[in-house]
């Protein structure tokens, strides 16, 4: 029996930046629920422009869209030629990139703890994609090396420190 994932009530805004990345062509768009891992931002929206002046176009749309719905946009990096713009309207902050910036920097890998959310239908796509990593593992020391540091420790322990008293004197220089 497949358990189904609760549906969200998304705000009318992140639909609206949404629709406005699609009708504008952006790629490979994916929202993200970050609100149990940060407390800056409740939704991050990933996109991919194309090129500088597609990731503009795209600025000014999102700029639009969120003007008209009223919310302050409290902040935006409006660098040209960084191939990454980022528009903060508080409880989502929206992410654009070249596709070169959006392998780079790897957000969906940054927050992997975060719900991927299907903005259609309102429910938990799955967690965000990791990179596989492989676990740590501790190289073990080759047998000879180990006895051979095993015995230089019992070395040190059985050798006595040579006390003042008992130490060789230098013989004094003649004038």
């Amino acid at each position: 029996m497949k358990l189904k994932t609760p549906k969200l009530e998304l705000s009318p805004l992140l639909k609206q930046i949404c629709q406005a990345l699609e009708e504008k062509k952006a790629e490979d768009i994916k929202v993200l629920r970050v609100s149990a891992q940060s407390s800056i931002t409740d939704y991050l929206v990933l996109g991919t422009g194309t090129s500088e002046p597609h990731l503009r176009a795209l600025r000014v749309e999102l700029e639009k869209v969120i003007d008209k719905s009223g919310v302050r946009i409290l902040g935006m990096d409006t660098d040209q030629g960084s191939g990454w713009i980022v528009v903060d309207a508080f409880d989502i902050m929206v992410h654009v990139f070249t596709p070169e910036n959006r392998r780079k920097y790897a957000l969906e890998s940054l927050w992997k703890d975060a719900e991927e959310i299907s903005i259609t239908t309102g429910q938990v796509v799955a967690k965000a994609p990791t990179t596989k990593k492989r676990p740590a593992v501790k190289p073990q020391p080759k047998p000879k090396a180990k006895a051979k540091a095993k015995a230089k420790a019992k070395a040190k322990t059985k050798t006595k420190p040579k006390s003042v008293a008992g130490a060789k004197k230098k013989p004094a220089k003649k004038k």
